[in-house]
């Protein structure tokens, strides 16, 4: 079944629901919640997921904190339960959420599809396969491997085109902004279905990007 066919807004708020109580959790006892059995059966297949988090500040969000797992490898509950508290504590870019952050904090889900090469003869190709809203990017060369989310491109008031969102993911990827130019860069596509709060600890909401 496809991803956005298999979660509807119910599933979106069980899941940010128990990400929210596992990060707490864990900030006021140093420990993870338990899983609870109604959360392993009803996500037991496999997905890559990502857990955002967006400080709100004057009524702004600021990003705070963003992991997940590209690959689909494991159940969505075990992803929920790992990326979660990775996304408060271990998000190089910040330092620990605290506690009291929470009371401000929108927590954003993004269930993935498997990413997908992107085949070319050339570069300039990928200004029609790639579509602002719709896809997100993998920039991948070596060792070197970088992911931006769907989302990225239009949150914070950005309006990235194409060939910015490819520089960008190149970046994330530790590449050269031109790096997608270059044949031996992979590039993938993948999509996602978004949730997210609509305000720190309020209604729980399918996020549409267009």
């Amino acid at each position: 079944m496809p991803v956005d066919k298999e979660f509807n807004v119910e599933d979106g708020a069980d899941l940010i629901n128990f990400a929210r109580e596992n990060i707490e959790c864990f900030l006021k006892n140093n420990r993870k919640l338990v899983v609870p059995e109604e959360i392993k059966e009803k996500f037991g297949n496999i997905y890559g997921a990502f857990i955002t988090l967006n400080l709100i500040k004057n009524n702004t969000p600021h990003l705070r904190g963003c992991i997940g797992y590209i690959e689909p490898s494991f159940p969505l509950y075990e992803v929920i339960h790992r990326v979660s508290i990775s996304s408060a504590i271990e998000d190089p870019r910040f330092p620990s959420v605290s506690p009291e952050e929470m009371d401000n904090i929108i927590i954003e889900l993004s269930i993935l599809t498997p990413p997908k090469l992107i085949e070319v003869s050339n570069p300039n190709e990928y200004f029609e396969k790639i579509v602002i809203g719709r896809d997100g990017l993998i920039a991948e060369k070596g060792m070197k491997r970088g992911l931006l989310l769907p989302q990225v491109p239009l949150d914070h008031d950005r309006n990235w085109d194409v060939k910015t969102f490819l520089e960008h993911t190149c970046e994330k990827a530790w590449l050269p902004r031109d790096a997608w130019k270059d044949l031996n860069t992979k590039i993938y596509s993948f999509q996602a279905i978004l949730f997210e709060e609509r305000e720190p600890r309020g209604e729980i909401v399918r996020k549409f990007l267009s």
